[in-house]
């Protein structure tokens, strides 16, 4: 008798166990619902500071031909005190030398519409205008 009893018992928590105690619950709990949320993080991006501005000095060209040959030698002389000394070069290679100094004035200029266009594009959104150039930089943008 206390071998079927003990039989019982043990079968008995053993259903019990392997049935995970489900015969408590009345009702199963409903899954929960999960939230998906996107949120925009502002990521600091330091700013280049900008380059300080070209100061060009304007060199003094002067014409010399036949006619004025002459006086040209004798102001030179004047000026210098060290003699004469000529750099010469040809129509068509100063205007060679015209055409790069444009050439070189446009891609500065474009070069500086990107560095623009990221800037307003990476600085936050309160006062933009007013973070992006320093004074005096609009008026070197725009094309002549």
């Amino acid at each position: 008798m206390y071998l079927t009893v003990s039989k019982t018992i043990v079968i008995l928590l053993t259903l019990w166990t392997t049935s995970g105690c489900s015969l408590l619950w009345q009702k199963p709990l409903p899954p929960r619902e999960v939230e998906i949320k996107t949120v925009s993080i502002q990521i600091p991006i330091t700013q280049p500071t900008l380059p300080r501005a070209i100061d060009l000095k304007e060199p003094v060209w002067y014409v010399v031909s036949n006619k004025n040959l002459d006086e040209f030698i004798a102001r030179m002389e004047k000026e210098s005190g060290a003699g004469l000394v000529f750099v010469a070069m040809s129509v068509s290679d100063y205007e060679l030398m015209a055409y790069n100094m444009q050439e070189i004035k446009r891609y500065v200029r474009e070069l500086k519409e990107v560095v623009i266009y990221y800037r307003t594009v990476t600085l936050p959104q309160v006062d933009k205008k007013e973070e992006i150039l320093p004074e005096n930089v609009n008026e070197q943008i725009t094309p002549k």
